[in-house]
């Protein structure tokens, strides 16, 4: 009974330390509990606050944790000692692909349902609006010819052939900008044709419009005026720089002029287009850049800025691409367009100091009361300029590589491509990793996933420490929050980054590229669309939610759909081999020249 009594108090005290060490416990789990909660509550409202205050920091920690930063530094490049074989065939994202054509025929149905034949569609107002009191010349049709022919839209498309065969008329008594014509009509038309097997329509339509372009050349310096009366035949100076012309009107005009006098056997168009070549060549300035503005008299440039943004931006461009649309044969492109490159390296690349991303800056020209021109460095960066990533990109496996071209592989290997090839693929990466940075592509939880007209950079003497939660690397200037947003923050469903995206994917086969492509469609999907058809300018990328401004540029229909349809496609259509596409992406083809030119 004693031993019973014994046990019973041994196992009493057990049962009494052990609930002291159960209180304990409880007491001690209660505590980490209401910590743990307290931190993710505090955690929670931090991340709050900086998604409200300061949405890209938060971004960029996002795209730091998920590696996007380490991917973007540069684009890939294959193991040395690969070989052609390599290349192999992309596959289409048909999901993708009928996503956007569904986007396209949103877009178009709207166009012909309200104001067809009108140059600019006006989505919210359901009508369109012509260019000059005199009428327009189709600028939204022609544009689009060659992007239902991709898309293979047969019944969209024979009505905007009718339209072009019945309707279309250049007897139109107005001034017209001789670049815009060019590479939105006569660009259009002559892909038209021969994307069409050379339907006939629209090469007497292209020699219409080129025979009533041509008498802007007729200056003593050869150099085009900017506008041209298309019923009078004559052209004009522009009455807001009188005297001269931007370097991009004057020298985006050569694909166009020069494959016309291919298919035609007249030497005239490709003798004035390359004369503009000529005085250009010859006008060189000591860096190696190109002002924004030429003499008309004298074929001098004037002091003017000296950019890649607007104004300059397609005159580079073409550079390269004349070189490629006579196969390689003309020599003197590849060296302005590699020395021009070189001239961007030296004077205009920056990095941002936060976040490393690199961008190209702009010379302004600022004159002293002695009379002396100094220049200053300007951190700005338009989105016209993200066209040169992918310029870059197709220009290292194009201009003087160390191997025959048909041997590059897919990516190149280091040793395919010379070192100026190296030097401007990893330029064009950067450049792209920026343009996607302005996009916040990352996540779009927290922003529109849309860019922005014109961006500046932070520089130390910006003043924008002062400034509570200031961005880190780029800002929208001007932008203040409850105040209108400024011209700049605005998203005019502008093509050139997936211009860029879709070519460094055809040369590298990255899928990466595909999905920031997707993002960004998406990002047009939900901003930009117009319920009742067509699509919309957004008035500030950094307000959510957007508000749209009353005009679909025919541009979208021309480039930004077609770059993102042939993202998604495969790589049979549009190959990079056997075309070049225009600024205004009308794919024109790769030809051997039977036309003398210059060597």
């Amino acid at each position: 009974m004693g031993k019973t009594k014994k046990q019973t108090k041994s196992s009493h005290n057990e049962v009494s330390s052990d609930t002291k060490v159960v209180k304990k416990s409880n007491l001690t789990q209660s505590a980490v509990d209401f910590l743990s909660n307290y931190f993710w509550s505090l955690l929670v409202l931090c991340v709050a606050v900086l998604a409200y205050l300061q949405p890209r920091i938060l971004v960029e920690l996002l795209n730091e944790w998920i590696g996007v930063s380490e991917h973007w530094e540069i684009a890939p490049l294959a193991a040395e000692g690969t070989k052609p074989a390599a290349l192999a065939t992309l596959q289409a994202d048909v999901a993708k692909q009928e996503a956007v054509v569904h986007a396209f025929r949103h877009a178009w149905l709207a166009y012909e349902r309200d104001a067809m034949g009108a140059d600019e569609y006006h989505p919210l107002s359901y009508g369109g609006s012509n260019l000059t009191r005199a009428g327009g010349i189709g600028y939204t049709v022609v544009d689009s010819l060659d992007t239902m022919l991709i898309m293979g839209l047969q019944d969209e498309y024979q009505r905007a052939r009718f339209w072009v065969e019945n309707k279309l008329s250049f007897d139109k008594d107005a001034a017209f900008s001789t670049f815009e014509t060019t590479i939105r009509v006569l660009g259009g038309l002559l892909s038209a044709y021969h994307l069409t097997n050379k339907d006939p329509v629209y090469l007497q339509k292209a020699v219409d419009l080129a025979d009533r372009i041509l008498p802007v050349f007729d200056t003593p310096s050869g150099i085009p005026l900017p506008l041209i009366n298309l019923a009078e035949r004559k052209g004009y100076y522009s009455s807001d720089h009188e005297g001269v012309a931007s370097i991009a009107e004057v020298g985006t005009l050569q694909l166009e002029f020069r494959y016309l006098s291919e298919v035609t056997g007249n030497p005239i168009y490709w003798e004035k287009a390359e004369k503009v070549m000529e005085v250009i060549h010859k006008a060189r300035l000591p860096h190696g850049m190109a002002s924004i503005f030429i003499d008309i008299e004298d074929g001098e440039y004037i002091t003017s800025p000296v950019r890649l943004g607007s104004r300059a931006d397609s005159f580079y461009e073409y550079l390269l691409k004349q070189y490629i649309q006579t196969g390689h044969a003309e020599e003197i492109y590849m060296h302005m367009y590699l020395d021009a490159m070189t001239a961007i390296q030296n004077h205009l690349v920056q990095k941002t100091k936060a976040g490393g991303y690199t961008y190209t800056s702009e010379l302004q020209p600022e004159r002293h009361s002695n009379g002396e021109i100094s220049w200053r460095l300007v951190p700005k960066q338009d989105h016209l300029t993200c066209f040169l990533a992918g310029s870059l990109l197709l220009g290292a496996v194009t201009a003087e590589p160390r191997v025959q071209r048909h041997k590059i592989s897919r990516p190149p290997s280091p040793e395919q491509l010379s070192d100026l090839g190296l030097r401007d693929w990893k330029l064009g990466s950067e450049i792209l990793k920026t343009c996607l940075h302005t996009h916040d592509t990352a996540t779009q939880i927290l922003c529109s996933g849309l860019s922005p007209e014109i961006v500046h950079f932070r520089i130390p003497s910006d003043g924008m420490d002062e400034i509570p939660h200031a961005p880190q690397d780029w800002y929208i200037k001007g932008a203040k929050q409850g105040e209108p947003a400024p011209y700049t923050a605005r998203y005019m469903l502008r093509p050139e980054t997936v211009e860029s995206l879709f070519i460094a994917y055809r040369l590298t086969g990255d899928e990466r590229y595909r999905e920031h492509g997707w993002n960004i469609f998406q990002a047009i999907e939900r901003h930009c669309r117009v319920d009742t058809g067509g699509y919309a300018t957004i008035l500030n990328v950094d307000e959510i939610p957007t508000q749209k401004e009353d005009k679909m540029e025919t541009f979208f229909l021309s480039e930004t759909l077609k770059y993102l349809y042939l993202l998604f496609s495969d790589d049979t259509v549009i190959p990079l081999d056997q075309y070049v596409l225009n600024t205004e992406a009308h794919p024109l083809p790769i030809f051997t020249p039977t036309i003398k030119f210059s060597s």
